[in-house]
C-alpha cells in the first residue's frame, strides 16, 4: 500500500498547493512523478498509463470546455489533471484488491439513501442517473471491485478538490435540465466510465478477454 499512500499524498498536497499558491509547481511535480513511474513500469503498465492519458485528457476538456459541467479555478484544465487520473486509477485498483467481487455491489448501498435525498430535495437530481451507471458498471463491467472502489475514492478526491475550489461543479447540468451538488454525489460514475474504457482498450491491445472477471 506504499504506492497508494504516495498517490494520496501527491493528490492531497498537490490540490492544496495548486489552490493556494499556483498550479505550475504541481504540474512539474506530478508529471515528473508520472515519468519516473513510467520509466520503472513493465510493458503492460506502460500501456495502461498511456491509455489513461489518452482517454482522460479529451474527456476532461470536453466536460470542462464543451459541456461546461464544471469549471477549473484558473480556466483551462491544469496539466497535472490527466496524470492525476492515473494516480487515482492505480490507487483505486490497488485498494480494490481488498474488496471481494461478491461484496462490491453491497459497498455501494450507502449511496442509495443519499441519492434519494438529493432527488427529493432537488439538489442533485442527476444522482439517480449516475447511481444507475455506477451500479451497471459494477454489475456487468470487467472489474466490479475497481468500479465500486472508484465511486468512493473519486468522491473523496472531489470533495477535497471542490472544498479548495480547484474546480467548481455547475448546479445546473447543461443540456439535461438536471441539477447537481458540488461535487455530484456519484461523480465516480465518470471515473468508472474512464476505467471501463481503459480496461477494455488494454485488454483488446493485449489480446485478452475483456469481460473476464476474477473472483
Amino acid at each position: 500500500m506504499k504506492r497508494v499512500f504516495l498517490y494520496a499524498l501527491t493528490i492531497g498536497i498537490g490540490l492544496f498547493v495548486s489552490a493556494k499558491y499556483g498550479e505550475w509547481p504541481v504540474n512539474i511535480g506530478c508529471i515528473g512523478l508520472f515519468m519516473y513511474l513510467f520509466s520503472q513500469a513493465e510493458r503492460r503498465e506502460r500501456i495502461e498509463m498511456i491509455t489513461v492519458l489518452a482517454f482522460a485528457t479529451p474527456m476532461e476538456l470536453f466536460f470542462s470546455e464543451v459541456w461546461l459541467i464544471y469549471e477549473y479555478q484558473r480556466g483551462l484544465m491544469p496539466l497535472f489533471v490527466p496524470v492525476g487520473h492515473w494516480f487515482l486509477f492505480d490507487a483505486g485498483r490497488r485498494i480494490a484488491t481488498h474488496l471481494p467481487v461478491k461484496k462490491a455491489m453491497f459497498s455501494l448501498i450507502p449511496f442509495i439513501p443519499l441519492v434519494a435525498y438529493g432527488v427529493w430535495t432537488g439538489g442533485d437530481t442527476s444522482g439517480l442517473f449516475l447511481l444507475i451507471l455506477v451500479l451497471a458498471f459494477t454489475k456487468w463491467g470487467p472489474q466490479p471491485s475497481l468500479y465500486a472502489t472508484m465511486a468512493w475514492a473519486a468522491l473523496l478526491m472531489e470533495l477535497w478538490g471542490t472544498y479548495l475550489a480547484n474546480w467548481t461543479w455547475s448546479n445546473e447540468v447543461p443540456w439535461t435540465g438536471l441539477t447537481a451538488w458540488n461535487p455530484p454525489l456519484l461523480v465516480g460514475a465518470f471515473y468508472c466510465l474512464g476505467d471501463v474504457l481503459v480496461n477494455l482498450s488494454v485488454a483488446k491491445f493485449e489480446g485478452e478477454h475483456p469481460l473476464e472477471v476474477t473472483e
